[in-house]
């Protein structure tokens, strides 16, 4: 039964990702805001797969942390490929930092590069990521839409504790913005690298924001201690 109901959520899942790109290509054209009101209908629709195929509720707790500041960047947990979607549907066109290799897919990367996502070369130190948090500041600068990072670099299993990485720091001390860390559990449904989906509830939990002005290694260890202590109750 796992299996069946994981075939059709995979299925529908990336015929509707290869459908929204071939219908997003005339968007590349025009203004950046119906690009990004694409994305939200395409996540619109994957929140609305997990419902239909595996039974999946996705609750969205502490909205009203992302009302108290006009501007500010959000760091969430990452443990899935379905966040990278479900914090569209909520967020105002968040602004991605991705590994560069997503911006080389055609048509889907060149949709990325539409909606103002900044690219990154991971693990290595590299001449191409040493404009990187120029970007950040540009693009930062020039729009309210937030900036959207994955402090644990990666997607995790969602008993897995790693870490954070350094980099995050530097970027809330480059910004000089308040952070919404977001904690979550959806690896429990939506495992990485896994065929399989599980029934079973999604929580993304939107925390209390965190004020800029701490150093940048008070920052790292004060996102890294709220979300993993969110995760573990929401767990």
């Amino acid at each position: 039964m796992i299996f069946l109901r994981s075939f059709f959520f995979n299925f529908f899942l990336y015929a509707g990702i290869a459908t929204a790109c071939i219908f997003s290509i005339p968007l590349l054209l025009i203004k950046d805001k119906y690009m990004i009101f694409a994305g939200k209908v395409l996540s619109d629709y994957i929140v609305y797969l997990l419902k239909i195929f595996l039974n999946t509720k996705v609750e969205f707790r502490g909205l009203e942390n992302l009302k108290k500041y006009e501007k500010y960047f959000v760091a969430s947990a990452h443990q899935s490929m379905f966040e990278t979607f479900a914090l569209q549907t909520v967020l105002p066109g968040p602004i991605f930092i991705l590994k560069k290799e997503l911006m080389k897919i055609p048509i889907f990367g060149w949709c990325l590069k539409k909606i103002g996502a900044i690219d990154i070369v991971r693990e290595i130190a590299t001449k191409e990521n040493l404009n990187f948090f120029e970007k950040i500041l540009d693009k930062t600068k020039k729009t309210n839409r937030p900036l959207l990072i994955f402090p644990q670099g990666t997607r995790v299993p969602y008993k897995d504790r790693p870490p954070f990485k350094k980099g995050v720091g530097k970027i809330y001390q480059a910004i000089n913005l308040p952070c919404v860390p977001v904690a979550l559990n959806s690896g429990k449904v939506w495992p990485k690298n896994s065929f399989n989906k599980y029934p079973g509830n999604i929580t993304i939990s939107f925390l209390n924001p965190i004020g800029p002005g701490l150093r940048k290694e008070q920052f790292l260890e004060k996102l890294q201690s709220e979300i993993y202590k969110e995760v573990d109750l929401i767990d």
